[in-house]
């Protein structure tokens, strides 16, 4: 059995311990939070739980094995060293670090320590981008062209990071896993309306080595709520809109065909438009995969989608924002 705590219990943290607790060999011991109002709400559906304000009583208790980190990202090397001195795997709240360096130090002493490191991306664990991982992966998409992606709404403004900081976590993580080529570069724009460098609205664009280019569009200024990505292939594109109840992945194939000739033009364009399909979708809730996913490699080990080197990877592109918006939008090298 895992003994976890949970240090954190606002928005995401209540999510997190219900997971836990439907998992067979998790059991939650105790909960942490610097204010009584969520602990005293927490012990209301689980009364037998310990409750600290001090995440220390958590991180260095002898009946915890796994530390979950969900509070805000300035925080989480603080506590994740702590836990990880003191012999705890440790589930980190996206994204994993607020540096590179501090992930790179985790993940040291994690490997030093022989315990696990899993960050919470979520959305890789969704039946959508499960099923999108094996689309690629299965070359129905062909060579792929582009990434685009936008996710805005009318949002909840964060007080201490800016919309990239807050929404690329997602967008990253899952570009990460589905295209497996590396990152050479990232140019970023932005804009502070209402607080100076923290930016509300931004437009991030990737770059490989391949003939492949990824583009987001992150806003907290938006009428309406969008959560969309586009790829495009030599074989078929791809469109998943989460907004979307039933059909949220649509395949169409439809391309462009390009032939050399001989004459007056050096290229003949085709535009080729076919059918479109729909693939089932699962729709088993994300986190308790997650979650399951988490006990099993404390118990068994083996190989994860979202493990430090995962995260690790999510920061780099978000401190090369960071380095970016500062300098206009100039480029900024990956490797």
């Amino acid at each position: 059995m895992i003994r976890a705590g949970v240090i954190g219990c606002g928005y995401w943290g209540p999510n997190i311990i219900r997971n836990f607790h439907y998992v067979d060999n998790i059991e939650v011991i105790s909960v942490c939070d610097k204010n009584e109002k969520p602990l005293k709400e927490i012990t209301r559906t689980y009364p037998s739980l310990k409750t600290f304000t001090d995440y220390r009583e958590v991180t260095t208790a002898k009946d915890i094995d796994a530390v979950a980190i969900i509070t805000p990202v300035n925080t989480h090397y603080e506590i994740a060293k702590s836990a990880l001195e003191n012999g705890k795997h440790i589930f980190v709240e996206k994204p994993f670090t607020a540096t590179v360096r501090e992930a790179e130090e985790l993940i040291a002493l994690a490997d030093k320590k022989n315990l696990k490191i899993m960050v919470d991306h979520t959305f890789l664990f969704t039946g959508a981008v499960r099923k999108i991982k094996e689309l690629v992966d299965a070359n129905e998409l062909g060579e792929l062209y582009y990434y685009d992606s936008t996710r805005v709404n009318l949002g909840l403004f964060q007080y201490d990071v800016n919309v990239i900081w807050d929404l690329a976590p997602h967008d990253f993580s899952i570009m990460d896993h589905i295209i497996t080529a590396e990152p050479i570069g990232v140019s970023a724009h932005g804009i502070a309306h209402f607080k100076k460098e923290c930016e509300d609205l931004a437009y991030v664009t990737v770059y490989f080595e391949e003939n492949l280019i990824a583009h987001f569009n992150f806003n907290w200024l938006s009428p309406v709520k969008i959560r969309k990505t586009l790829m495009g292939g030599k074989n078929k594109m791809l469109v998943w809109d989460d907004i979307e109840a039933d059909e949220k992945i649509k395949v169409y194939d439809k391309g462009v065909n390009i032939e050399s000739r001989e004459g007056l033009y050096d290229l003949l364009v085709e535009y080729r438009s076919g059918d479109m399909f729909s693939p089932r979708v699962d729709h088993k809730e994300a986190l308790r995969l997650e979650v399951e996913t988490f006990s099993d490699y404390i118990v068994n080990g083996g190989d994860i989608i979202n493990d430090g080197q995962a995260g690790l990877r999510v920061v780099k592109l978000l401190e090369a924002c960071g380095a970016s918006l500062k300098n206009n939008g100039k480029y900024i090298k990956l490797k």
